[in-house]
């Protein structure tokens, strides 16, 4: 497991870091953005793919089971540290956004489902016999 490994997830924080913060009345406007919550969906897909992109990398990673499932865990409460601190970013340093308790809500809802979703696929790849999915013959 390399830093390189991680790139994907790297390029979604910046794309994330940048979409967080840039001023409200820059963002495009369109019909399609007025359904209702719109903006909290979109908070819960950005925290749910920064979730999955930085857990992927420990699927290959040749360390026991127990330490990758571990790092799922942290993985899921760095980003939601990460959706808390953007939040007060927003208030304090990023003009024509504010601070909204429900988008934590969202990007905690994000992180956690795709936990799930990455233990999930994780446990299956696993299999009944433990064998990562090699071929054991």
């Amino acid at each position: 497991m390399t830093i390189k490994s991680f790139l994907p997830a790297i390029a979604w924080l910046v794309v994330s870091i940048f979409l967080l913060t840039i001023p409200g009345n820059d963002l495009p406007h369109s019909r399609f953005f007025d359904i209702p919550f719109f903006d909290k969906y979109i908070h819960l897909a950005m925290f749910f793919l920064l979730t999955a992109l930085f857990c992927y990398p420990f699927f290959y990673a040749d360390i026991d089971e127990s330490v990758i499932k571990g790092w799922f865990y942290r993985v899921s409460g760095y980003v939601i540290a990460y959706g808390i601190i953007m939040e007060f970013v927003q208030k304090f340093l990023a003009n024509g956004r504010s601070f909204d308790l429900i988008d934590i809500v969202f990007d905690s809802l994000g992180s956690i489902a795709g936990l799930l979703i990455v233990s999930t696929v994780y446990n299956k790849k696993i299999g009944p016999n433990r064998n990562r999915g090699r071929n054991q013959n």
